[in-house]
């Protein structure tokens, strides 16, 4: 009897031992978590704070702008910086050539990176490694360093302030980083999904568009999105290239809110607004694509 008892209590002993370190277990993973989450929103709110406060700037009149009390919530709400914005010179006429220069751009883009990535993911021929060697060289260039060269070569052909020029300049520095992440997505898709679906009755361009092409959608809307805000918002090469103010884009644009007495602000930050609106737009009309085609293309098992 006695030594049941011990038995028993030695028992209770390791259980509620057990509880305790099974306790302080769960209780390290939910510190290590609010670490994590806290972390996580402090450079959330770092990273978000610049457009915020850009976006507010937008709505606040000229008075409230330059005071050195900051106001974190404008009030009253002023719309007069987006009609200023919107009734400056050019302001549709550049809108237009910004759009057609990255619809453009993205279109040629994706098609070539796409089938450049099939063929350095696919197929073996002689030069691959060498090509893939050279497109991790180009992006190590810097921008800067090329821009009199590029000049100087599109002046030859009659390119300057020209948007096939910008075109086709926006493409050059697009295209080796599309084509790099996407040749990833391809070659992760298993050769053998494709040598299933032939087996099954398709042809190769049959088995590569029914079943890699839907699981290489991912790679497509990632390497668009960066595409798009890369082209939309650079400043360089429009700015040298494109004199005529009826040619420039939206980024050159806006540096006609810098006179000689300084930036309009409140204008200024209207403008930015509006100019960052079709990238948000464009991101999220693209995401649910890119969780979706995540499971696009699969299988049975």
């Amino acid at each position: 009897m006695i030594a049941r008892e011990a038995a028993r209590g030695v028992q209770a002993g390791r259980g509620r031992a057990e509880t305790q370190t099974l306790t302080s277990v769960r209780a390290g993973r939910h510190l290590r978590q609010l670490a994590f989450d806290v972390t996580g929103i402090a450079v959330a709110v770092v990273m978000l704070f610049p457009i915020y406060w850009m976006v507010i700037t937008a709505f606040k009149p000229g008075r409230d702008i330059l005071t050195l009390e900051p106001k974190w919530f404008p009030a009253p709400f002023t719309l007069d910086n987006f009609k200023d914005a919107i009734a400056r010179p050019y302001f549709l006429e550049d809108v237009r050539n910004s759009l057609v220069i990255v619809g453009v751009m993205l279109v040629l883009a994706l098609l070539i990176s796409f089938l450049a990535a099939v063929a350095t993911a696919r197929f073996g021929f002689r030069g691959r490694n060498a090509f893939l060697v050279m497109i991790i060289g180009v992006q190590m260039v810097p921008l800067n360093a090329l821009i009199i060269p590029l000049y100087l070569m599109l002046d030859g052909v009659g390119q300057t302030d020209a948007l096939p020029g910008v075109i086709a300049v926006y493409l050059a520095v697009v295209l080796p980083f599309m084509i790099w992440t996407l040749r990833g997505f391809v070659a992760n898709i298993p050769a053998e999904l494709e040598e299933s679906a032939m087996i099954d009755g398709c042809t190769r361009v049959g088995a590569f568009f029914r079943i890699t092409f839907p699981l290489v959608g991912p790679g497509l809307v990632a390497t668009a999105i960066f595409g798009f805000i890369q082209a939309w918002n650079e400043y360089i090469i429009a700015y040298v290239l494109l004199s005529s103010p009826g040619n420039q884009t939206l980024t050159v644009w806006l540096a006609s809110f810098t006179t000689n007495h300084g930036p309009e602000w409140g204008p200024l930050m209207a403008a930015a607004t509006l100019t960052g609106l079709p990238v948000v737009a464009f991101f999220l009309l693209l995401q649910r694509y890119l969780a979706g085609g995540l499971t696009a293309g699969a299988v049975k098992g």
